[in-house]
């Protein structure tokens, strides 16, 4: 019997319930390109934005529409709340944690009511980006992963 091993790497989780999409797709033409770094999306169907990993918060955008946490193995994950959000300038957002705490997949980082939120931009589509792809690539790849599941693994090169 052959047995497949998949090399350890670092799992990815979706920072939101809600349906998981490829970068692609996002309706945005920067991120949709990848210019920003690779990774996924997903559409929100509730206002909780968790930690889609563990490690450290080395960001938390003062407008609190997008944060960034560094895993252990350095993985830079940037997750950005929505299109065009940065123009509400915080308006409706709440921000649980602060740069520089120490957090675990699924901790709760920023919140909105969604509803009110989706009413002020083009779309809630949540972009999940990893920024240091200079240093890590993405091995593995899980677009219909449920939110439980990883949607991506990725590697130091």
């Amino acid at each position: 019997m052959l047995k497949m091993f998949k090399k350890k790497g670092e799992q990815i989780f979706s920072p939101a319930e809600g349906t998981v999409m490829a970068l692609a797709d996002v309706p945005d033409p920067v991120f949709a390109s990848g210019a920003v770094g690779a990774g996924f999306a997903v559409e929100p169907s509730e206002g909780s934005f968790r930690s889609p990993v563990d490690g450290e918060l080395i960001l938390v955008a003062k407008t609190l529409h997008a944060f960034a946490v560094r895993t252990d193995a350095g993985a830079e994950i940037l997750v950005h709340i929505g299109m065009d959000t940065v123009k509400l300038k915080g308006q409706g957002f709440t921000g649980h944690r602060v740069k520089g705490d120490r957090v675990q997949k699924g901790d709760l980082i920023i919140s909105c009511d969604l509803a009110q939120m989706s009413a002020l931009v083009p779309s809630m589509v949540t972009p999940v980006l990893l920024t240091n792809g200079t240093a890590f690539a993405i091995a593995e790849t899980e677009i219909g992963a449920d939110n439980s599941a990883p949607v991506l693994t990725v590697r130091k090169k």
